[in-house]
């Protein structure tokens, strides 16, 4: 069972959240919401002063006291994970959602606590330590990095525990009562093979919940999350703190989905934007969704994004009292001068005309690019060579492709990853039912 981080620093412990490729399989009956009709009046009069926009800052859960301190260190750590790029009105509405969080998590490890599951300090010290290592920083030195950005190791290791905690509870309670069986690992892998050569899609999601009564304010606070996220944010991140489906615990990531396993309107959205794109927020039962395109493919049909690359980069730099004027003719220069190359035979004779740099790499795999130089390389045949791209800082570049590897045909999952899959997408809605009860039984002084 993947254990479930909610930001960006924390993922770093994360292995192989995603290696198989599956066709995604939804278990809706699992997750549903008891059906409840409310007996409420058409006209809402209030009983004394209600300000909805007095926003408490601490609470105490159950007993436990989260503080002021608890909040601000934590969400420094969501502000670290984006980059530090928040703007004050976003800051203060990630303060009430790590709030929301800093519940959810005493909830967490008050109920493994009462099974009787204790995570030992040194588990807590070892994945600190390799989120520390993955920084490439000691446990002390990753420890004053997070001082000296405002949070600490403190709220980290707390957040291990929790994690690591919950994740333990739910082998105990939860995934021993959960069964697949070999009629339906075969349906899945029959459907697959009959589904070969058709379009399937790698796609993240935020599910945002909504009412008829705050569905405007829902799709506002959408709208925000997709501008933090153009301006440099992590999808990822941001599904962790602000999704509230079970994918929630993965970043977001569906896996593979074919449209028609899709509500219409995601399906639609999907199929309209490429690799690195997001679309929403966009209307769904019950709420917004927002959609992250990662990738796209044919069923058991070999992905030429897994194409390994043959590269030459050539890269001019400009001088710091060069005008616009002149940067600009001589990126034009040379951005003509290599579509006429003629192959990457002719880049060494380019490179001293234009004072260029060369670097060359022949184990490039086209999916690790960013998705805008993906679709370019993916056209091009061997020789030719990209428009040119950059800026006054980090100087104008093209590349040259000198070579390509085509990936073998794609094999389908075996059966234990079809069952492996299957087992934790209900794993994951049992959790979020879990938690839903001890939301609802707890008892939460907000102050």
């Amino acid at each position: 069972m993947t254990t479930r981080f909610r930001i960006l620093l924390a993922t770093l412990l994360l292995t192989g959240t995603g290696a198989t490729a599956l066709v995604a399989q939804t278990v809706q009956d699992e997750a549903a919401a008891p059906s409840v009709s409310l007996n409420l009046p058409k006209t809402i009069t209030t009983i004394g002063k209600v300000d909805p926009q007095v926003r408490k800052a601490t609470a105490i859960v159950n007993g436990d006291v989260i503080t002021g301190t608890d909040v601000d260190q934590r969400l420094a750590l969501v502000i670290l994970a984006n980059g530090g790029r928040v703007s004050d009105e976003e800051r203060d509405r990630l303060r009430v959602q790590v709030l929301r969080n800093l519940i959810d998590e005493s909830l967490q490890i008050q109920e493994a606590k009462a099974n009787e599951i204790k995570i030992d300090k040194a588990e807590v010290e070892q994945s600190f330590a390799r989120v520390g290592a993955n920084f490439k920083r000691t446990p002390e030195a990753f420890a004053k990095y997070l001082r000296e950005n405002g949070s600490s190791d403190r709220t980290m290791k707390r957040q291990i525990e929790g994690e690591l905690a919950w994740s333990r509870l739910l082998r105990r309670r939860v995934e021993p009562f959960v069964n697949i069986s070999d009629e339906e690992v075969k349906q899945i892998a029959d459907r697959l093979t009959a589904a070969k050569g058709t379009q399937e899609f790698r796609v993240g999601e935020i599910y945002l919940s909504a009412s008829p009564e705050n569905a405007q304010d829902v799709f506002n606070n959408g709208r925000r999350i997709i501008e933090q996220i153009r301006q440099g944010g992590s999808f990822q991140a941001y599904a962790r703190q602000f999704s509230e489906a079970s994918t929630a615990a993965v970043g977001g990531d569906l896996g593979w989905v074919r449209p028609a396993q899709l509500p219409d309107s995601l399906a639609r959205a999907v199929q309209e934007i490429t690799v690195g794109q997001i679309a929403g927020p966009i209307e769904v039962p019950g709420g917004f969704s927002i959609l992250y395109l990662t990738d796209s493919r044919q069923v058991l049909v070999a992905n030429p994004r897994d194409a390994i690359l043959n590269l030459r980069q050539l890269t001019i730099a400009f001088a710091p009292n060069e005008s616009d004027a002149e940067i600009k003719a001589k990126a034009e220069a040379f951005g003509k001068a290599a579509q006429a190359m003629q192959g990457c035979g002719g880049a060494d004779e380019m490179a001293k005309k234009f004072n260029a740099d060369v670097v060359d790499n022949d184990q490039i795999r086209v999916r690790d690019l960013p998705p805008a130089l993906q679709e370019i390389l993916l056209g091009l045949q061997v020789g030719q060579v990209t428009p040119p791209f950059g800026s006054r800082s980090d100087g104008v570049r093209v590349l040259a492709l000198c070579g390509r590897d085509d990936p073998q045909a794609a094999e389908g999952p075996s059966p234990d990853a079809i069952e492996n899959q299957l087992r934790d997408e209900r794993v994951n809605r049992r959790a979020q039912i879990y938690l839903r009860d001890l939301r609802r039984d707890a008892v939460i002084d907000y102050r």
